[in-house]
C-alpha cells in the first residue's frame, strides 16, 4: 500500500483520468489529457491546478513579520499589508533550503507557502527560532490550494463572485460556503492568475465550481507536467534542481530576492562574501539550435571539433530541461561557468549526441502575470 499523502481533491483527479506520481511525498496528478494540451490551455485560456501539496504556515503574534525578516533572505519591509513576496530560507553557507512566498497580512501576521517536500523543515526552523509570543501554525494538512491560471482566469473567478481586481503579488479575503478563502494574485506559470487557499472541508466544492467555469472558458484541469513546462518557459527555478542547499541565490541569479541591506538573515555573511568575490557559476538559459531536448544532469560543454563535437571542455550542467510547447523547441536552465556569457553557443551531451544551444537570459516566453 502506498504511503504517499493525497489531497482532498485526489478522487476528483482519478475520476478525471489523471495519471499520478510521487511529488514531494504526495500522490499528485501529472497530466489528465496530456501535458501539451494542458500547457496550451493555460497559455490561451485557463488551467486549474491542485497545488494543495504545497505547505501552508501561519505566523502570527507581536512582531511576527519582523521575526520572519531576521530569518528569510528577502526584505519584507519592501512590501506592505496585503502584499506578497518571493523569498528564500537559506542555510549558513548561503544555499537555499527552500524558496517560498510570504503573504504579509500585518506587522503581526503573515502566511508562508513553502514547497511540499521542504514544508516540515521550514516549519521546524521557524518554530525553533520564533521568539516568545510568536506562533508558527502548520496548516499543511488542514488547508488546500487551487491555482487558476491563464488569460481567462478572471472570468472564472468573476462567475463565482470571488475578488479579481487586486494587483499582482497581493491578496484579498473572500468566503466560499461560509469558509474563509484567501484569493492570491500569484502563480507559477507566467500567466495572469490566482491561487486560492481554503480549508479542506470546502476544497472539493470549490474545485467543482471552478472546473465548471473553466470549461465554459475553454479551459481544463492541468497537472504538474504542464506546471513544469510553463515554469521552465518563464525561467522560474524549481527547488532541488535549479536551487538547492548547495546552490545559492547569487549563483541562481536571484540576488533581486535578497535583502542585502538588512542587518541579519540566515546565510547573510556567506552570501555577501560570495556576491563581493563573484560566483564561479551562474544559472543561465539554454535555447536549442537543433532538435535536442535538454534534461537535468546532462553535461554542457564548449563546442568541440567536427570529428569530436563532445570533445570541448565541460562548462556546466543542465538543471532543468524540457520541450517548450509554446516555442516548439528545447529549452533549459543550466549552471554554467561564469566565463560563459549570454549569446555564446555551447553543446549539451544529449545521450551521447552533441546538441547545440545558445546561452540566453530567461524568460523564454514573455510573461503576462499582470
Amino acid at each position: 500500500m502506498s504511503d504517499l499523502k493525497t489531497t482532498p481533491l485526489h478522487e476528483r483527479h482519478l475520476q478525471a483520468g489523471a495519471k499520478t506520481a510521487d511529488f514531494g511525498g504526495w500522490d499528485m496528478p501529472i497530466e489528465y489529457v496530456g501535458t501539451v494540451a494542458e500547457h496550451t490551455a493555460v497559455r490561451t485560456a485557463v488551467g486549474l491546478f491542485d497545488v494543495s501539496h504545497m505547505g501552508k504556515v501561519a505566523v502570527h503574534g507581536p512582531g511576527a513579520v519582523a521575526f520572519l525578516n531576521t530569518v528569510l533572505a528577502n526584505d519584507l519591509d519592501r512590501v506592505g499589508t496585503g502584499q506578497a513576496q518571493y523569498s528564500m530560507l537559506c542555510n549558513d553557507e548561503g544555499g537555499v533550503v527552500d524558496d517560498l512566498i510570504v503573504y504579509r497580512w500585518s506587522d503581526d501576521g503573515a502566511y508562508v507557502i513553502p514547497n511540499a517536500a521542504n514544508s516540515a523543515t521550514v516549519v521546524a526552523t521557524l518554530q525553533r527560532l520564533a521568539p516568545e509570543g510568536v506562533s508558527v501554525d502548520d496548516q499543511h494538512l488542514t488547508h488546500g490550494i487551487i491555482a487558476v491560471q491563464g488569460p481567462r482566469s478572471t472570468e472564472v473567478l468573476t462567475a463565482l463572485e470571488l475578488p479579481v481586481d487586486h494587483d499582482y503579488m497581493s491578496m484579498a479575503m473572500a468566503r466560499w460556503q461560509d469558509a474563509p478563502v484567501v484569493v492570491c494574485r500569484t502563480g507559477y506559470t507566467g500567466e495572469h492568475g490566482y491561487e486560492l487557499v481554503a480549508p479542506n472541508d470546502v476544497l472539493v466544492s470549490l474545485w467543482d465550481a471552478l472546473a465548471e467555469q473553466a470549461a465554459v472558458q475553454g479551459g481544463m484541469p492541468a497537472g504538474l507536467g504542464a506546471r513544469d513546462t510553463l515554469r521552465t518557459e518563464m525561467g522560474y527555478p524549481l527547488h532541488g534542481q535549479d536551487i538547492s542547499p548547495t546552490i545559492t541565490p547569487v549563483e541562481a541569479m536571484l540576488g533581486w530576492a535578497v535583502g542585502w541591506d538588512k542587518p541579519a538573515f540566515i546565510g547573510r555573511e556567506a552570501l555577501v562574501a560570495q556576491k563581493e568575490a563573484g560566483p564561479s557559476r551562474r544559472l543561465r538559459g539554454l535555447l536549442a539550435l537543433d532538435r535536442g531536448i535538454p534534461r537535468a544532469h546532462m553535461q554542457v560543454r564548449l563546442e568541440g571539433t567536427e570529428a569530436d563535437p563532445l570533445g570541448g571542455d565541460v562548462v556546466g550542467e543542465v538543471t532543468s530541461g524540457t520541450f517548450s510547447p509554446t516555442l516548439k523547441q528545447g529549452i533549459g536552465l543550466a549552471l554554467l561557468d561564469t566565463a560563459v556569457s549570454v549569446g555564446d553557443e555551447v553543446v549539451v551531451d544529449v545521450r551521447g549526441r552533441a546538441s547545440r544551444f545558445r546561452v540566453v537570459k530567461p524568460p523564454f516566453v514573455e510573461p503576462s502575470t499582470r
